[in-house]
């Protein structure tokens, strides 16, 4: 079995997560490994499941809190073209 690092729940059907730093963590849920590991937006503080913006070294969860963080050129990707 393996214990949550989140919650401590000792659960057979948990899983591992190995960071791009080599850390490893078990979780018993997807739940708790974003509560772990998931980034938090500079601007709004909420968690950034998604590929998320960075400007100037910064993570945040959209190019509008980027812009209102200071990062004036930030852009969500998305094409132009199918706007209309």
């Amino acid at each position: 079995m393996t214990r949550c690092d989140t919650c401590g729940n000792d659960y057979v059907g948990g899983f591992q997560l190995v960071t791009s730093t080599g850390e490893t963590y078990s979780f018993d849920s997807f739940e708790c490994a974003i509560t772990k590991v998931a980034p938090h937006c500079a601007h709004c503080g909420c968690r950034i499941l998604g590929h998320g913006i960075e400007g100037q070294n910064t993570l945040y969860c959209c190019a509008h809190c980027a812009r209102l963080a200071g990062a004036g050129e930030a852009v969500d990707n998305l094409m132009h073209d199918q706007l209309g």
